[in-house]
C-alpha cells in the first residue's frame, strides 16, 4: 500500500496522562499522530516539552514508536505538562489539566512553517488554543497548510474554550469532529438547534462550509455527513477498559479515510473499529497489530 507517502500534522498537547496507579503518554495530537504511525502513515508531532526527565522520556517514547518529534520544542521555563484522570466510570474519565506548562509556548517559526506548507492533514484542537502563544502558533500552522485537509478535533475541556476560538477554528478547517455531549454544548454556544444530530451536523456543514461534519456517540456508533451523503455506523461490541484516547484514534482513522477518500460508511465504520481497538484497552496509546489494522482496511473500504 502507498499510504507512507501522507503527512499527518497534529499540533497541540503532549503530556502525560496520569491515572491513579500509573501514567501513560497522551495528549490528543500525539494520540492521533501515534495511530495514524500506526496505519502507515508518517506523522509529525508539534508540541513543546519541558527540559526535565519527564519530557526526555516521552521524546523518547515518540522516538522508540516511530513518530517524527523534530517540532517537539525543548522550553527551559516551563515543565513537561502532566494531566490527572480518575476513572469515574470506564467510559467516564475525569481530568484535571494542569496550567502553564510547555505546550502552552508554542512558536511559530520557518522550520515549521515549511512542515505545515507540505503536510495532507492537519489536525487540531481547543484545549492548545487556550494560551495566547500557542493559540497564534496554531492559526500561523493552518494558515500555513494550503494544501491540507484541516481536521478540528474539538475536544472540549472545560473551562478552557470559548466560541471566539471554536468560531474561528470552524471557519478555517475542512473538518469538525466532536463527540455528543459536545454536540449539545457547542449548540448552544454557536446557537444552533438540535433536534437531532443529522439536522445539527446539516447545519453545521451549511454555516461554516465544511467538507464533512464527525459525530462520535461512544457505544452508540458515529455519524459521517458530508454535502453529499450521510452515513452511520454501530460501534464494535467491545469490553471498555479506558475511554482515554479512543475519540483521537477515530480521528486518526478517519484521517486515514479521508486521504484515500472513502465513503461516508466506510469512514464511519473503519473510525468506530479503531477506535473500539484502543478503549478496549488500557491508555491512549496501545499497540493494534498490523494484521488486524489490513483486515480491518480491507472490510470497511468498499462500503
Amino acid at each position: 500500500m502507498s499510504e507512507s507517502k501522507f503527512q499527518l500534522v497534529g499540533i497541540g498537547e503532549l503530556l502525560w496522562d496520569c491515572f491513579e496507579d500509573k501514567r501513560k503518554p497522551g495528549g490528543a495530537p500525539a494520540n492521533v499522530g501515534f495511530h495514524v504511525n500506526q496505519l502507515g502513515m508518517h506523522a509529525t508531532i508539534v508540541s513543546s516539552l519541558g527540559a526535565d526527565a519527564l519530557g526526555d522520556e516521552l521524546r523518547g517514547f515518540m522516538e522508540e514508536h516511530g513518530l517524527d518529534t523534530t517540532q517537539i520544542q525543548s522550553d527551559q521555563e516551563h515543565p513537561t505538562s502532566t494531566v490527572s484522570i480518575k476513572m469515574v466510570r470506564a467510559d467516564h474519565p475525569q481530568y484535571t489539566i494542569h496550567e502553564n506548562v510547555a505546550w502552552d509556548h508554542i512558536k511559530f517559526n520557518d522550520k515549521l512553517r515549511a512542515e505545515c506548507e507540505k503536510a495532507d492533514i492537519l489536525c487540531y484542537g481547543t484545549l492548545a488554543q487556550r494560551s495566547a502563544v500557542s493559540r497564534q502558533t496554531i492559526q500561523e500552522c493552518v494558515a500555513a497548510a494550503k494544501n491540507a485537509i484541516k481536521i478540528f478535533d474539538v475536544n472540549l475541556r472545560p473551562p478552557y474554550y470559548d466560541r471566539q476560538t471554536v468560531e474561528a477554528s470552524l471557519k478555517t478547517c475542512n473538518i469538525a469532529k466532536f463527540n455528543d455531549e459536545e454536540s449539545e454544548v457547542l449548540s448552544g454556544m454557536l446557537e444552533l438547534p438540535l433536534p437531532n444530530l443529522e439536522t445539527f451536523a446539516e447545519s453545521m456543514l451549511k454555516r461554516y462550509g465544511l467538507d464533512a461534519v464527525c459525530i462520535t456517540k461512544g457505544g452508540d456508533g458515529s455519524l459521517v455527513m458530508t454535502a453529499s451523503e450521510s452515513a452511520t455506523a454501530p460501534s464494535p461490541s467491545i469490553t471498555v477498559a479506558d475511554t482515554v484516547g479512543a475519540g483521537d484514534a477515530f480521528t486518526a482513522a478517519l484521517s486515514f479515510a479521508q486521504l484515500h477518500r472513502w465513503s461516508a460508511k466506510a469512514t464511519a465504520t473503519f473510525a468506530n473499529q479503531i477506535a473500539g481497538r484502543v478503549a478496549s484497552e488500557f491508555g491512549a496509546m496501545p499497540r493494534i497489530d498490523r494484521n488486524v489494522i489490513e483486515e480491518l482496511i480491507e472490510s470497511a473500504k468498499d462500503l
